[in-house]
């Protein structure tokens, strides 16, 4: 019995084996990713990933005809696709963020891929710049403050997305209304309104795709439409997120406050919550109180 158990054991290991090498064989004939040198190790394989045949920003033909055009593409395209880690994470957080930026975008009548802009700015995170600008939008404090925004010690409302969408939004709108085209807009949120317009006059031309920018606004749209791709395209470009991975908006309940509140942490707790939950639900509220402003309501977001 013992050595019937040990035959069977050892043709099962050799049929193992057996299916194994021919599974590596299957391996290197297809030519895959991943083969073993011969110190064992392995050497993986990189390719530049699948191009768009056609495109569009808001609408707007994207001239891939053109050599310029679809290298500066291809170049941000290669650079997103295999930070894997990175873009991976800005789809998870698509899935929570987008339909309130989807739905501030339409009331103010901008075209939807601008939230790829949005994406392009701040990976969908409340990160500040070395500059100084802040949150989802990247607004700078003036920027903000000229457009109605409070900036203060206690309140940065640059950090409310949706009061931050909604004057990303009357920027891009006032853009359009200069250059005519949502692609120029976008491009000028980048280097400014008088900057773009600067480039452009000198060089006697108003299409984006032939107006030479600084650098970093030479590669911004081209950015935007990298993100895009990869978003709107996410399983089909190898970014797996399923089930509980895609985060969903949080359920949450808005008390409107319109006096000063001397303690937050005792406010919250009296509330029904914790200070831990008020800051992540309210980055806008940057100090430990909250004074009125004569006149003004303020929306605090705590979870149901």
């Amino acid at each position: 019995m013992k050595k019937t158990i040990g035959y069977f054991i050892a043709g099962a290991a050799a049929g193992a084996a057996f299916i194994a090498g021919l599974a590596f064989n299957r391996i290197n004939d297809r030519d895959e990713m991943v083969t073993v040198k011969s110190d064992s190790r392995l050497q993986y394989k990189w390719y530049p990933p699948e191009m768009p045949s056609a495109m569009n920003f808001a609408g707007e033909k994207v001239p891939l005809d053109r050599w310029d055009v679809r290298e500066r593409l291809q170049r941000e395209l290669l650079f997103n696709y295999y930070m894997h880690g990175s873009t991976l994470y800005e789809v998870m957080l698509s899935t929570r963020y987008f339909p309130m930026i989807e739905e501030r975008l339409k009331a103010n009548g901008i075209p939807d891929d601008f939230k790829y802009l949005c994406v392009a700015e701040s990976a969908l995170q409340h990160n500040t710049s070395p500059a100084g600008a802040a949150s989802f939008w990247q607004l700078m404090p003036a920027t903000a403050t000229q457009y109605g925004l409070q900036v203060d010690a206690e309140v940065d409302e640059r950090y409310d997305i949706r009061k931050a969408t909604d004057v990303a939004c009357t920027y891009f709108n006032q853009s359009y209304q200069k250059f005519g085209t949502w692609t120029a807009a976008a491009a000028s949120y980048n280097c400014g309104m008088a900057g773009f317009s600067n480039h452009s006059s000198f060089q006697q031309v108003t299409n984006y795709y032939d107006v030479i920018l600084p650098e970093e606004t030479n590669r911004y749209v081209f950015r935007i439409l990298a993100l895009k791709y990869l978003i709107s395209n996410a399983k089909a470009m190898g970014y797996i997120v399923e089930g509980s991975d895609a985060y969903q908006p949080l359920k949450t309940r808005v008390l409107k406050v319109d006096t000063t509140i001397s303690n937050l942490a005792q406010w919250t707790i009296d509330n029904g919550s914790s200070y831990k939950m008020l800051k992540l639900f309210n980055p806008w509220l940057r100090a430990r109180t909250l004074t009125a402003k004569a006149g003004k309501t303020y929306e605090i977001t705590l979870p149901q």
